[in-house]
């Protein structure tokens, strides 16, 4: 069962991390100024969050892990189906009331957020293994996240024009970045029966489900300190619902990186009204993990 959103730890060490690693911890290389090492430290997502989310449309696109695998830090694994694909998720936030977990709701503010994500496996040192993403890239509406985001996090953000429009049983997103390197614009049919895409390499709805994104945790490596960094989310009542969707522009996969492929979309899922929180990032040395 998902812990309650109120139960975000505010504490120096996160509940379940690898061996109770204490967040504060700098490990930062001895010699590295004071400005850089507070910075570093401040990219690891030292606040607790916590939001409502109006809306969240998720969808995953099957590409061949040829493709994915050179896209995948050291200390994580791609998170493979069929040994064959690997999986771009593209999340389409309406967060509300988007806050520090310490601070009234009436405190927070309201975002439009997109992140692109690979799905990845990381192994700790006691041979747990977690389910999680990868950021590629995230966009926001507001200034405000651009800036308060990329000094909080790792998350890459970048400020774009994002349009969430809900009429009747439709959800329309579209999203116009400055370089028109990650516009979308996909409308989802809400409240109707959805099967998997055509051409969906999942053979089953179960299956897709394994893949409906946002996972539990995020990970990201730094390599200043050769570690990654986890961030483990809280949400409530969390039941995806499978949507169909019509996918008119999604110009991400025109990037080089990911070239010479035709990504297959996979799976779309919705989830609508829930609280959800983020607790303080975890910082996981790789030399430890691979003792």
């Amino acid at each position: 069962m998902t812990a309650p959103i109120d139960s975000i730890s505010t504490g120096g060490a996160l509940d379940g991390a690898p061996g109770g690693l204490d967040v504060r911890d700098t490990g930062v290389p001895t010699g590295t100024s004071r400005l850089v090492q507070v910075r570093q430290s401040l990219q690891r997502h030292p606040i607790p969050m916590k939001c409502h989310f109006r809306h969240s449309l998720v969808l995953a696109w099957a590409v061949p892990v040829e493709i994915l695998q050179p896209l995948v830090p050291r200390g994580l694994t791609l998170d493979t189906y069929d040994n064959s694909w690997g999986f771009v998720a593209i999340a389409l936030v309406q967060t509300e009331q988007l806050r520090p977990a310490v601070l009234p709701a009436y405190l927070g503010r309201d975002y439009l957020l997109t992140g692109y994500r690979i799905f990845v496996r990381h192994t700790d040192a006691s041979g747990r293994t977690r389910r999680g993403l990868h950021i590629l890239r995230s966009d926001t509406n507001r200034r405000s996240m651009k800036y308060g985001g990329n000094l909080l996090t790792h998350y890459n953000y970048r400020l774009a024009t994002i349009d969430f429009t809900e009429t009747d049983q439709l959800l329309r997103v579209a999203i116009k970045t400055p370089g028109h390197e990650a516009d979308l614009d996909v409308t989802a049919h809400l409240g109707e029966p959805a099967g998997l895409p055509v051409g969906s390499p999942f053979r089953t709805q179960i299956d897709a489900r394994r893949y409906a994104g946002p996972l539990p945790w995020t990970f990201d490596y730094e390599a200043s300190t050769d570690s990654i960094v986890m961030i483990h989310a809280r949400r409530t009542q969390w039941h995806p619902t499978p949507v169909h969707v019509e996918v008119a522009t999604a110009t991400f996969f025109d990037d080089p990186r990911l070239s010479g492929t035709a990504p297959v979309l996979a799976n779309a899922f919705h989830v609508a009204d829930i609280d959800y929180g983020w607790e303080r990032g975890v910082r996981v040395p790789l030399e430890a993990a691979e003792r």
